[in-house]
């Protein structure tokens, strides 16, 4: 299942992502997540939480995978 999330903006931080679709609740859970290698972006595990992401991004996360609009 792939959810598509619009953005506003030209990019969003990986960890600023995490806490808008609600998948870490707070920015440090999101830190922590990455840290840990459990998020990948674009089917490569992601350590930076600072990674900008972009329209036509992907995101997944436990199974969960976004696409970014």
């Amino acid at each position: 299942m792939m959810e598509e999330v619009k953005i506003n903006t030209e990019y969003i931080t990986l960890d600023q992502f995490l806490k808008y679709v609600g998948i870490a609740e707070t920015g440090g859970k999101g830190k922590q997540m990455i840290l840990e290698g459990l998020v990948k972006v674009n089917g490569n595990i992601e350590l930076k939480r600072g990674k900008k992401l972009r329209k036509g991004d992907t995101v997944i996360v436990d199974e969960k995978k976004f696409v970014i609009k």
